[in-house]
Formats: structure tokens, sequence, C-alpha cells
């Protein structure tokens, strides 16, 4: 049996998994944990809406009846495309006929590292969980503290990024801020809580419409968040930010303003655009190897419009299935038909009943919208306890403006006293 080795378990690596269930291969998919995380709802596990088990499979419960496939728990640090093989990090080597990676990527701070101890990213479990507890120990802090002054800092969130997780978590955080959780307090007052949304180009949402982009401003607004525009952050220190001439004394920073994918595209000696994606050719294979593919986050892909594809789940969904559908038919390099991507749009939710949807020349706001997205978002979880769980926390908040878990582990605790 010829062998498929597949890097990461996200949508992509997945979607291709399933698509060779009854192929004759032997399949191995790497990935660095255990589990399939539903991403586009994470920002919800930061806000304390979610538990981490709503969104998160483990990935040998998704791949249990891929007969022909095995998991292995383990990073992926360098491919050997001549000799065909891959090497983790504990330094085993496999071997594979074909490659497809679908290595997720991590915030990019654009040459500025240190900032990502302040200011934490969103992209795993680990992430999420980092970003709720100090939003928790802030408001602790905050009920604690007596002078006026020193208790702002703790009331100032700043979320650095306009795009759709960015005004996703401005929007959650707004509503538990001043709707939500502070009727739990006796000393804060949710008229002095802040969040500031700063976006370095001239608008929010850009891959939206315009119209849709000045009413999800609107929403926001009312849910009195701060937008700053053409704003560029040029410090983070764990006493605030600078953006422009402006200094944001705060404890909570926020960053979704950009992404970089896994380093090791750059073991592949091939054609990598600005931000480290691999330039592949139209059937998702890297220049001079039609063996390789490389599908989701990692690659530079190209739409009718000509514009590259945008990073999210349907993209990678449908190219991992473009893949195991050339694998089963076991096709030549010349005769692949090329990747066509349908788009089914996109949408962004931003509070409570609060949405905007983009799907084709179909423009929805407000609730229409906000039902569309949840009932998407439902459908795209992978089994039916996460699609049950969801909507229970969904429709018990909807009801009673109560958040799900609110939980400070002592080990955070414990970190943030030491600081």
């Amino acid at each position: 049996m010829k062998k498929v080795i597949i890097i990461g378990g996200g949508f992509g690596g997945l979607a291709a998994a399933k698509s060779l269930k009854k192929s004759n291969y032997e399949i191995t998919l790497i990935d660095k944990t255990n589990h399939h995380l539903f991403q586009p709802l994470l920002y919800q596990v930061a806000t304390a809406a979610l538990s981490p088990g709503d969104i998160a499979v483990p990935i040998r419960t998704i791949l249990r009846k891929n007969k022909n496939t095995r998991v292995i728990l383990g990073e992926v640090v360098s491919i050997d495309k001549k000799n065909k093989t891959v090497t983790l990090r504990d330094g085993e080597r496999l071997k594979f006929d074909y490659l497809i990676i679908a290595a997720g990527n991590r915030p990019s701070y654009y040459g500025n590292e240190s900032w990502e101890e302040t200011a934490p990213g969103l992209k795993t479990i680990n992430d999420a969980l980092k970003i709720r507890e100090k939003i928790l120990l802030s408001f602790e802090k905050a009920e604690k503290v007596s002078d006026k002054e020193d208790v702002q800092k703790y009331l100032n969130f700043v979320i650095i990024g306009g795009g759709p997780t960015g005004v996703e978590m401005a929007g959650a955080i707004a509503e538990i801020s001043h709707r939500t959780m502070l009727r739990d307090f006796r000393k804060i007052k949710p008229e002095n809580t802040k969040i500031i949304l700063v976006e370095g180009s001239d608008k929010i949402l850009a891959e939206y419409d315009s119209r849709l982009i000045s009413s999800a401003m609107y929403a926001l607004k009312k849910l009195r968040v701060e937008i700053y525009l053409n704003s560029f952050v040029t410090k983070i220190t764990p006493d605030g930010v600078w953006f422009g001439n402006k200094f944001i004394e705060t404890k909570n920073v926020i960053w979704t303003a950009g992404n970089r994918v896994s380093t090791i595209l750059q073991t592949l000696e091939t054609d990598l655009d600005n931000t480290g994606r691999a330039i592949v050719n139209k059937d998702l294979t890297i220049k001079g190897n039609p063996n390789i593919f490389v599908v989701g986050d990692a690659a530079y892909v190209t739409g009718t419009n000509r514009k590259s594809l945008p990073g999210v789940a349907p993209v990678a969904i449908q190219q991992g299935k473009y893949v195991a559908k050339i694998l089963k038919k076991d096709i030549n390099a010349e005769p692949r038909k090329p990747f066509r991507y349908l788009d089914k749009g996109s949408m962004a939710t931003i509070g409570k009943a609060k949405a905007i949807a983009q799907i084709g020349k179909i423009k929805l706001t407000g609730l229409i919208a906000w039902l569309a997205w949840s009932f998407i978002h439902i459908l795209f979880l992978i089994n039916f306890r996460n699609k049950y769980k969801v909507m229970s926390e969904w429709i018990w908040y909807y009801i009673t403006n109560k958040q799900g878990v609110r939980l400070i582990t002592n080990s955070a605790a414990k970190d943030s006293n030491s600081r």
C-alpha cells in the first residue's frame, strides 16, 4: 500500500483523512495536539461563554472508523522531499509516497516576538484559557483595589486587529463587561470598563461590503467599543499599549492582527509568499513535486478574483477533499483539474443577536444574520455532543444573559499574584 502522510489535524487535514477512509492507502496523520479544534468559536472559550470541551474533539475519536489511518501525537520539524521523509522532533523519520501539509498558523508579531507574553494571540485552547483567566483575574483585582486610577488599568481591554476575530472578541468582552459579569460584583461600575479596538488600516472587516462594515461599527459603538483606525501599535509592555501618539494603560491586551505559518514550509525549499505560505500550483502541489500538497492556512492560492483565498475553514475543507479525490483516483500530474473554491460566504458576530453575513450578493445584518451564523457554526461542529452542548449554552445565554464557565484555576491565580 502506498503511504500518505497528513501533517495537521485541522479542517483541511481531517477533511482529507475522512475522504480517504475507504482508499487503498496507508494513512498517517500527525498533529502536535491530540484534538481537533473548532477555531471559529475559540473566542467564546476566551470570554467564558463555552468550555474547551465544547469545541474540541480527540482526533482519534473522529478517525476511529478509518481502519487504514493511524494518528501520531508529534511535531514535524523538517521535510526531505528528495528522499520523501518527514522528521519528528523526537528524531523519528517517516517515509511517504504522498504528503499533505495542512499545518495551521500562529500569531505574527511582525518581528516583535517579545510582545507575545503580554499580548497573547488566539489560536489554541491554551491561548483561550490564558486570555479567559487574565480577563477574570482583572475583574477580581479591580473589585479589590480602592484607588480609582489604579482600578482603570484592570478595566481597560485593548484588542489589536480589526478582522473577524478582533471584532468578535471586542463584542464579546463588551457584553460580559457591561451586561453580564459585572452584575456579580459590588464595587466595579460597568460604565468604567473600556473596550478599545485598534486597527492599522482605514476600516475593520476589510473583506466585507461597506454597508456591512458600517453595520458592524454601529453595533460595536452601541456596545461602547472605542474603535481606532489607521493606528499602528508601536510598543507593548506589561504597563500598556502605545499606538500613534496615544498610550493606554492596561493589563489586558489581546493580539488578533496577523498570522505566521509553520516553519516546516521553509524546509521544503519551495517558493513562499511574504507571509511564509507555500505558493502552490493549480492542483495545490508545490513546484516540481506533484506528490506534495499544501492546503489551508499554509497555502497561497488565488481565487477567481485573483486575490489569495482567506484562511478560513470552508477553504481548508474544500482543499482537503479536493486532494483526497486526486489520490483516490491516483491521477497523474498532467490531467489534474485545477482547484476551484466555491465561496459559501463569510460571517462575523458582534455580540448577542447581532452579526453580519455576506453570501454572494446576499447581505444580512442583525438578528437574521446572527441566526444564520449560529446555524452554520452548529452545522460545522464535528459531532452531535458538541452541537448539542453549544446550542444549549447559546439558548441559555440568550434567555438568561448568564455566561457559562467562569473558573479561575489555582495555578493561574498563583501565577498572576507572583508578577
